[in-house]
């Protein structure tokens, strides 16, 4: 039995009464949970995890971190001005070469690899989630970059100065 499907039971005749709603929702509620314990136990957290505190105890990633921190501040900065700003694309080439540097580091790699595995796999449950509740829900992408949210031409309030 799909997950909302005691819930949505009582409720779709209209004759579920508040008590049968409150318990209904204690039984969603219970299998959300159970899903995380699940999730938690799963393969791609355990990697996950492993490679966030290998990248805690990383003295090297901790300075490149560092490093990185230092010159997005810098960008930051600048970016409040725009590209305009005589120091914009240095200050941007240089967090784009701090972050580059990051990336290198191995427990980094496999830290990112790690994390985008969980991501795509807490994506593939809502899918599932959203299916089992109506064909029709639509799930947000999962793809980085897809033309979608900041500068890519919608409106937004982030600030960024990149939206429509």
């Amino acid at each position: 039995m799909p997950i909302a499907e005691p819930y949505l039971m009582s409720m779709a005749d209209g004759q579920g009464d508040a008590a049968e709603a409150t318990l209904d929702m204690a039984s969603l509620l219970l299998s959300a949970y159970e899903l995380g314990d699940w999730i938690n136990q799963s393969a791609e957290v355990a990697e996950y995890t492993y490679w966030k505190t290998a990248v805690s105890q990383n003295e090297e990633a901790a300075l490149r971190q560092r490093e990185f921190g230092k010159a997005k501040e810098l960008f930051a900065e600048c970016q409040r001005f725009g590209r305009f700003h005589p120091d914009y694309h240095e200050a941007k080439d240089k967090m784009k070469a701090a972050e580059k540097l990051l990336d290198e580091v191995e427990c980094v790699k496999r830290f990112k690899l790690a994390e985008q595995a969980v991501d795509e796999m807490l994506h593939e449950v809502a899918v599932m989630i959203a299916e089992s509740v109506s064909d029709t829900i639509k799930v947000p992408s999962n793809e980085k970059g897809s033309g979608s949210g900041c500068g890519g031409g919608g409106s937004c309030s982030c600030g960024s100065g990149g939206c429509g």
